[in-house]
C-alpha cells in the first residue's frame, strides 16, 4: 500500500494530471532540478510522487488504495517542537477506506513561495488552498476528509511516506561524513595510537579527498539532470529592463528573468533561486494586476494572482519596467501569458523606493530586485551555503603537510600527495572561480545594451 517506484522520462505529466499537478517549493540555484523535475499529479488511477532525479513512486486510487485526503493542521499556531519545520503550515494525508494513512504531504515542501512568505502573512488554510492539493484529490476522485487534528504518524504499516523535499541529497551527506570519520580515524586515532604508516596515511587522504570529491559529483549530477531542460526551449523569456542609473548589476539582469510556459509560470530571481507557478488553474497564475501609486499614478510594481485573487509573485517596476526596453518586456509579459492585465491603485508606504514593505509578498519584491554585491557573492557561494565557509581553510590547512608526497619516489607516498593536491584544488578552485566571475564579470553595473 505504500506505492511502487518507477522511472520517468523528462517530460512533464499530461493531460489531466497536468492541469492539476502540484509544484514544490522554490529552490536555490544548486538544486534547481527540484522545481523543474519533482511533481505531485495523478493518471487517473494512481497518485504519482515524482522527485528530482524522476523517480515516481505509484499511489493506486480506489478501493485497495487511497481513498481519503484530509488536512491536518500544525499543533497551535506554530508547528510543535516535535514536528519537521516543513509541517509549519500542516500536511495533507492520504488515507486508505479504514483511515490508515498511505502518504503525508508537508504544506510547506509543495508551496512555490515556501521562503517568502511566514506563518504571519499565510494561514494554514490558505496555504492548502495555494499548494493546489485540494483540486488534485477532487480530479482523483478522491474524497476530501475535512480537517483532523494531528495525530502520530503511525499507522498499521507503520509511518507513511512523507513527499519531503531538500536541496542536498542524501548521499552527498553521508559520503561526506564518511570521508571525514576516515580521515579522522587513519589521520589523527591511528597515529596517535603508534599504529600509523604510510598506508593509513594514504587511506586518510583518501577520507579527506571526499569531502571535495563529493561536492564535484554534485555538481555534475546536478548538471546532468539540468542541461539542455527540454521545456525551457519553447519559453518565453522576459528579462529585467530596469531604469538606467538605479544600480543594477550585471548579474541581475543576466540572471533574473520571467519564463512562460505552456503550462507554467518560471521565476528567477537575482541569485538564481527558481519556483515554479501554475498556469490557467485555480491556484495558477490567472491575471495581472500592475499596481498603481494612489497618489501620483506611478507604477510600482506588477502582481501575478491566482483564482483567488491572492498574488503569487511581485515584481518592482522600477527593476523590471522602468528602463528603455521596458515597454517591450511589459508587452511580451502580457501577449506570453494571455490572462486578464488590469491597474490597481495602493497605498504604499512613505518610502517610495521600498514601497513594497508592507506587502505580504516583500521578500519576494527584494529577491526580485539588484542586490549589493557582497550578499550577492554570499547568496551564490556554493560553499557557504552548503559546506560551510570553514571547512575551505581548514582542509586546505590539513593537505599542505601531504603534500610534500609528490616529490617522494615511494609509491604510496607520491599517492598521497596528488590525492592532497586534488583535494587543496578541490577546495579552493571553486571558491575562486566563483569570486572571480563575480568580482570581475556579474557585480559590475550593466550596459547600456543591457537594459
Amino acid at each position: 500500500m505504500h506505492g511502487r517506484r518507477v522511472m520517468a522520462d523528462r517530460s512533464l505529466p499530461t493531460a489531466a494530471g497536468l492541469s492539476h499537478a502540484v509544484r514544490p517549493r522554490m529552490a536555490p540555484a544548486y538544486a534547481v532540478d527540484l522545481p523543474r523535475h519533482a511533481r505531485i499529479y495523478g493518471d487517473g488511477r494512481a497518485l504519482i510522487v515524482r522527485d528530482r532525479s524522476l523517480r515516481e513512486r505509484r499511489y493506486p486510487v480506489g478501493r485497495d488504495g487511497i481513498t481519503r485526503a484530509v488536512f491536518v493542521p500544525p499543533s497551535g499556531r506554530n508547528t510543535s517542537t516535535k514536528s519537521p519545520f516543513t509541517d509549519r503550515w500542516g500536511v495533507v494525508d492520504f488515507q486508505a477506506s479504514d483511515g490508515t494513512p498511505i502518504l503525508r504531504v508537508p504544506l510547506a515542501d509543495w508551496l512555490p513561495e515556501t521562503g517568502l512568505v511566514g506563518l504571519l502573512h499565510l494561514s494554514p488554510e490558505d496555504c492548502l488552498e495555494r499548494t493546489g492539493l485540494r483540486a488534485l484529490a477532487a480530479g482523483l476522485g478522491i474524497s476530501w476528509g475535512g480537517t483532523e487534528q494531528p495525530t502520530s504518524d503511525a499507522g498499521s504499516e507503520g509511518h507513511p511516506k512523507r513527499a519531503t523535499l531538500h536541496d542536498v541529497p542524501a548521499w552527498h551527506s553521508w559520503l561526506r561524513g564518511l570521508g571525514t570519520f576516515v580521515w579522522f580515524v587513519f589521520f589523527l586515532l591511528l597515529p596517535m595510537s603508534g599504529n600509523g604508516g604510510t598506508w593509513t596515511f594514504l587511506i586518510a587522504a583518501v577520507g579527506l579527498f571526499l569531502l571535495p570529491g563529493t561536492e564535484v559529483a554534485a555538481r555534475l549530477v546536478h548538471w546532468s539532470r539540468t542541461r539542455g531542460d527540454a521545456p525551457f526551449e519553447k519559453a518565453t523569456v522576459v528579462r529585467p529592463s530596469p531604469e538606467p542609473g538605479g544600480g543594477a548589476s550585471r548579474r541581475f539582469v543576466e540572471t533574473a528573468a520571467v519564463r512562460i510556459l505552456p503550462t507554467d509560470v518560471v521565476l528567477t530571481n537575482a541569485v538564481g533561486e527558481e519556483r515554479w507557478l501554475a498556469r490557467n488553474t485555480g491556484h495558477g497564475v490567472v491575471r495581472l494586476v500592475r499596481l498603481l501609486d494612489g497618489s501620483s499614478g506611478a507604477f510600482l510594481g506588477v502582481e501575478l494572482r491566482d483564482g483567488a485573487n491572492a498574488a503569487r509573485a511581485l515584481l518592482p517596476w522600477k527593476w523590471w519596467f522602468a528602463g528603455p526596453s521596458g515597454p517591450e518586456r511589459w508587452a511580451r509579459l502580457v501577449d506570453a501569458l494571455g490572462v486578464p492585465a488590469v491597474d490597481e491603485k495602493v497605498r504604499p508606504s512613505q518610502d517610495l523606493s521600498r514601497w513594497w514593505e508592507r506587502h505580504a509578498l516583500a521578500a519576494d519584491a527584494m529577491r526580485m530586485s539588484p542586490i549589493a554585491a557582497k550578499e550577492a557573492r554570499r547568496r551564490t557561494s556554493r560553499h557557504l551555503s552548503v559546506v560551510g565557509g570553514a571547512e575551505v581553510l581548514v582542509v586546505t590547512l590539513y593537505s599542505l603537510i601531504p603534500l610534500a608526497g609528490l616529490a617522494s619516489s615511494h609509491g604510496a607516498a607520491f599517492a598521497v600527495g596528488a590525492l592532497a593536491a586534488l583535494t587543496v584544488l578541490g577546495e579552493l578552485g571553486p571558491v575562486i572561480g566563483h569570486q572571480l566571475n563575480s568580482r570581475m564579470k556579474l557585480d559590475r553595473p550593466i550596459a547600456p545594451g543591457l537594459r
